[in-house]
């Protein structure tokens, strides 16, 4: 009974895991249906949409880090080598801000030029090089925020991580980007400078969490784990051996 109840909690684990992805989805959903309703729309939806699709490239990147990282932290606590799962975060996450510092100079450089490859409009270029600092912020904190979340799916954390991405984004993003968009009145750019900062919130909270772990609580809490589907499969192996 035991092996089939922790078959149901991972389950559940993994769940939240995608659920986590789920909410960021959501969250850029919301940020293009809050722009819907700014004055000047139909460029601002057009800058805006570029932006989100500059940045969506850049974090298949992240997500292939993301994916790494999970896998490889996993597999260094299941192997109980608590120091090669702090060496894999530690690169992981140093390699994928690396990308994200590159591509934000980039973009930062290249803010009067990078719009032509999706537009014509003049205007929607302009509006696209002035949200181009935005998007080289937006950049580099997403080379960060999705290696940890990897890190922190591989050590276990799934739930934790769901309630900080809801919290962040939802508690603190969307609020936010409601007040500057609409009553501070900075249009688009106060709308996804909001976002940006929920981001930013859970990032910081994610590096917290990730620096405060106890690489060796999370080996012995693993061996505990993995003793739970061991000790019953070996004791029926030993009452099956006799009959043979």
């Amino acid at each position: 009974m035991e092996p089939v109840m922790c078959c149901g909690r991972n389950i559940l684990k993994e769940s939240l895991a995608i659920t986590g992805t789920s909410l960021e989805v959501w969250y850029n959903s919301i940020l293009i249906l809050l722009t819907g309703n700014l004055k000047n729309a139909e460029v601002s939806l057009n800058a805006l949409a570029i932006c989100i699709n500059i940045n969506a490239l850049e974090m298949m990147v992240a997500f292939g880090f993301m994916a790494a990282a999970s896998v490889r932290v996993s597999n260094e606590i299941g192997s109980g080598n608590s120091k090669g799962a702090k060496f894999a975060t530690m690169i992981v996450v140093l390699t994928s801000l690396s990308v994200g510092v590159i591509l934000f100079f980039v973009f930062l450089f290249l803010r009067g030029r990078v719009s032509y490859i999706f537009t014509t409009s003049e205007l929607v270029a302009a509006q696209v090089a002035d949200l181009s600092p935005i998007l080289a912020f937006s950049i580099l904190l997403n080379s960060v925020q999705p290696v940890l979340s990897g890190v922190a799916v591989g050590g276990g954390w799934q739930k934790y991580v769901t309630y900080v991405n809801l919290a962040c984004y939802y508690l603190v993003g969307i609020p936010t980007g409601i007040f500057l968009g609409y009553v501070v009145d900075l249009q688009v750019k106060g709308v996804w400078l909001g976002m940006i900062f929920g981001i930013f919130v859970q990032t910081c909270v994610l590096t917290i969490m990730t620096m405060k772990t106890d690489w060796d609580k999370q080996v012995s809490v693993s061996q505990r784990r993995l003793n739970r589907w061991v000790e019953p499969e070996s004791r029926g192996r030993n009452q099956t051996s006799p009959r043979e």
